[in-house]
């Protein structure tokens, strides 16, 4: 069957979708909590608290079929050409295993490739582990670096943060393994970052694919220089790469080691390739990254065996879109009840507004419907102490997404006040989904909770390697279903570039009057 291409306002269920009454919270019930629940890998979703009833869900499954997402995913996961502005294959899928037929190319087979370079790195490791390869006097490395930006940080840290108790964890290792990262060009963050480091037992590992990164190459001189001024006669032995095989970086033997990824793979794509495995294997050894990959194939094959009633990502996407150009809804909140994932927000972020904050079709036509929201979020229970008092009595509606475990990761835990930690922030985040959606009638209209705020939560047992892949697969795989939906393309990200070329004009002299002005007015302080 041919796959068509066509805008959201061209599909005849988006039209019946804008006729649809929306549903209304006095019809939300216990057995609605039961009903509108999904098993994904790994992990639940319920959407329950969202404005949805089986004759908008009908729709929205039938606009699915329409626009074809689960053909045009297997023409994405065969290797067919899907980022159409830098005619790209989109091969982030193939980095935790095969889901269909091989993607070969040029007379390579990508999924070899990428294996080959997972090996690698989980082999480079456990030769760092063992003390096989060590600092250039010799010394062990314990303490290891990332140096990198957007993808190459945002990701990476945020699995690091929350697996970091699996580091505790290994025998011996608490109190010698490091991890930290270095990602903004102001010397600040290298300063924290670098204060309480061994330069003799120091391993940088330098993340950029092009190897032309502006920040990054910035932050690799600074790291030099403090191994240089720490007493390392040859500090490039304290630096790996990370880069594509055609990079300026590729091509230099003066660094400890180099493992490669290629322009398949967009950087906010990339945890699952060695972008994030380098620091993951170093971090946990072989067994809490490969677990991680597991749970994301996990998540990735489901798409090819569930239906569109029992795809949780693609359930997610399209009441997301329902909410963007149905409802008018231009925000969501991401809002995990788990320190662990403190930094996830952030990257959903990028992952979600890089991605799918676009105005053109993927032919550059323009648009003349809205496309993605604004991602923002913070653990609970801090943000109930901050944001969400807009949230419930703000005039702007925010969808909100949470995500819970029934167990803390490191399982110790006290009783206070007849419950105890975990118990407490459970009871919380209950509480205020049903606060958000039903709110309060009072007198007093400082008082008053209008309710009719939406929100969907996604829940397992306990974060384990194995959950938090298939948690990350769920969120790219939804960024890339409603991508489709849209008719957009989500593997590019023109609307960084511009930025950049205008910061060069002014670091070589060459910017406009304007600029130059604007410039020097910060200079000066």
């Amino acid at each position: 069957m041919a796959v068509e291409y066509k805008n959201l306002t061209e599909c005849s269920r988006f039209k019946a979708l804008q006729k649809c009454n929306m549903f209304s919270f006095e019809h939300f019930s216990e057995e609605r909590i039961r009903k509108y629940n999904v098993k994904g890998a790994e992990y639940q979703y319920n959407y329950a608290a969202k404005q949805v009833d089986d004759s908008i869900l009908s729709l929205l499954f039938e606009l699915a079929q329409e626009q074809q997402v689960k053909e045009k995913f297997t023409k994405l996961a065969n290797g067919e050409t899907m980022n159409t502005g830098e005619k790209r294959m989109v091969l982030h899928h193939a980095l935790r295993g095969q889901l269909d037929t091989a993607v070969v190319q040029d007379g390579r087979d990508y999924h070899a490739f990428y294996r080959e370079e997972r090996e690698r790195c989980a082999d480079f490791a456990e030769k760092v582990h063992s003390e096989q390869i060590t600092g250039s006097t010799g010394k062990p490395f314990r303490t290891f670096i990332q140096i990198g930006i957007g993808g190459s940080d945002l990701g990476p840290r945020a699995i690091y943060l929350a697996l970091k108790p699996y580091v505790d964890s290994i025998e011996g290792n608490a109190t010698r393994r490091k991890v930290g990262f270095i990602s903004n060009v102001d010397p600040d963050d290298a300063a924290v970052q670098l204060a309480d480091a061994d330069p003799e037992h120091t391993l940088f590992i330098l993340v950029s694919k092009s190897g032309t990164t502006q920040e990054t190459l910035t932050n690799a001189a600074l790291a030099l220089d403090w191994l240089s001024r720490g007493g390392i006669r040859d500090p490039k032995k304290h630096m790996v790469c990370v880069t594509s095989e055609s990079s300026p970086l590729a091509q230099s033997s003066e660094y400890l080691d180099s493992f490669f990824i290629d322009d398949y793979i967009g950087g906010r794509y990339s945890v699952s390739s060695a972008v994030g495995l380098c620091i993951l294997f170093l971090a946990f050894g072989k067994e809490v990254p490969s677990q991680f990959l597991d749970g994301m194939h996990a998540a990735d094959a489901l798409i090819y065996k569930a239906g569109v009633e029992s795809n949780p990502a693609l359930i997610d996407a399209l009441i997301g879109v329902y909410e963007r150009n149905i409802l008018g809804y231009p925000y969501t909140a991401v809002l995990p009840y788990s320190q662990a994932l403190h930094r996830f927000p952030a990257h959903l972020q990028q992952l979600d507004m890089e991605s799918n904050g676009k105005q053109s079709n993927r032919s550059g036509a323009a648009l003349n419907y809205s496309t993605g929201p604004v991602i923002f979020g913070e653990p609970g229970t801090n943000g109930q102490h901050s944001f969400y008092q807009l949230l419930h009595q703000g005039t702007d509606i925010v969808p909100l997404q949470f995500i819970a475990f029934a167990q803390s990761q490191i399982g110790r835990d006290i009783e206070y006040a007849s419950s105890t930690s975990q118990k407490k922030l459970l009871a919380n985040l209950a509480a205020q989904i049903i606060a958000f959606t039903m709110g309060k009638a009072s007198e007093n209209p400082h008082k008053v909770f209008k309710g009719g705020r939406p929100a969907s939560v996604l829940y397992a047992k306990k974060l384990l390697p194995s959950v938090l892949g298939a948690l990350l697969s769920h969120f790219e795989n939804k960024v890339m279903f409603q991508g489709f939906l849209w008719n957009i393309n989500s593997f590019d990200q023109e609307g960084v570039q511009l930025g950049k070329v205008l910061t060069d004009t002014v670091l070589n002299n060459q910017a406009s009057p304007l600029l130059r002005s604007m410039a020097d007015l910060l200079f000066e302080g």
